[in-house]
């Protein structure tokens, strides 16, 4: 679809976009100024690691992890940025750590090494009760800032969204080539920034794409943490409502037909209208979900998937 009969479409996917950033509650400024720490360097062979500490919420600082590969992709100045979303698990005391150390139903090695010896640059913080911001529980956090008119989910993407504007402006980012993924609650947040934020170009989720009525029809609210309730959500949205605002950027969904946290009634559901919104628009190559019988785990097909993608699209 040429350029002018698309903007109809990306004019009220902008309103929408607005309605859906102020369901997530009193979050703070979104132009309020950031900063960051250099808290040490580190030689990891084909990259740099460098651990900071951001200023992006004005709350609490927020740890975060940049990986800069020393060979930048095709002679390019700058590289590509993956932003890079930890799971949840109930692994508290891991956070950003993952991007190194891969969860036990993640694929080895990290996404860190995976990533950057292909040339990418890649950004990993840790969530709100999560890594270094561990230590108060996800309940108490979630009732507090629910007392205080927000929602966690709200604070979690406020910080990502941030910590893509500090990643921008950095000399080694490549701003026009930016993509995200993750798994479980990495997926979860992978796909929301994609809607909340045109900047990201690529999107692939792991195992967390969850149709809400569909998980409600199948009585399986507590398999999701407490984070991922956003107040007066369905009055407004649907799961595929949500994922059609990454159109028409490439979208990458991986799903297992087992997983109890994405019924699979749901995956069907958002499949049948992804497929119908990118059709409408001449982008129907954009979107993807694979689905293999497997259940909450990430697969060697999948991973070769993700990697693949952002090769294809990035």
């Amino acid at each position: 679809m040429d350029t002018d009969a698309l903007e109809p479409f990306l004019a009220e996917q902008r309103s929408s976009r607005n309605k859906l950033y102020s369901l997530l509650g009193r979050l703070p400024a979104r132009g309020r100024p950031i900063s960051s720490e250099t808290v040490h360097t580190e030689d990891r062979g084909s990259y740099k690691l460098e651990k900071l500490r951001l200023d992006l919420n004005g709350i609490e600082s927020v740890p975060a992890y940049l990986l800069l590969p020393k060979q930048p992709r095709h002679g390019r100045e700058k590289s590509p940025l993956i932003v890079y979303h930890h799971s949840h698990g109930g692994f508290y005391q891991v956070g950003k750590e993952e991007l190194l150390a891969p969860a036990p139903y993640m694929q080895q090695p990290g996404y860190g090494e995976a990533l950057t010896e292909r040339g990418y640059a890649v950004l990993a913080i840790d969530s709100w009760v999560f890594g270094e911001r561990s230590g108060r529980s996800e309940s108490t956090v979630f009732k507090e800032m629910l007392w205080q008119g927000r929602s966690m989910l709200g604070m979690m993407l406020y910080d990502a969204i941030r910590a893509v504007d500090y990643a921008v402006t950095r000399p080694e980012i490549d701003a026009s080539r930016i993509g995200t993924c993750g798994m479980s609650m990495g997926s979860t947040m992978a796909w929301w920034l994609g809607a909340l934020d045109t900047r990201i170009k690529a999107v692939a989720d792991i195992c967390c794409l969850t149709d809400f009525h569909a998980l409600m029809e199948d009585r399986g609210l507590d398999r999701h943490g407490l984070f991922y309730y956003v107040p007066d959500l369905l009055t407004h949205f649907t799961a595929s409502q949500i994922n059609g605002l990454i159109a028409p950027r490439h979208h990458l969904s991986l799903a297992g037909n087992l997983d109890q946290l994405t019924p699979a009634a749901g995956l069907d559901r958002i499949d049948k209208e992804m497929r119908t919104v990118y059709g409408s628009i001449g982008s129907a190559d954009a979107w993807k979900l694979l689905r293999y019988d497997v259940g909450h785990q990430e697969t060697p097909e999948m991973r070769q998937e993700v990697l693949d993608f952002f090769e294809r699209v990035l």
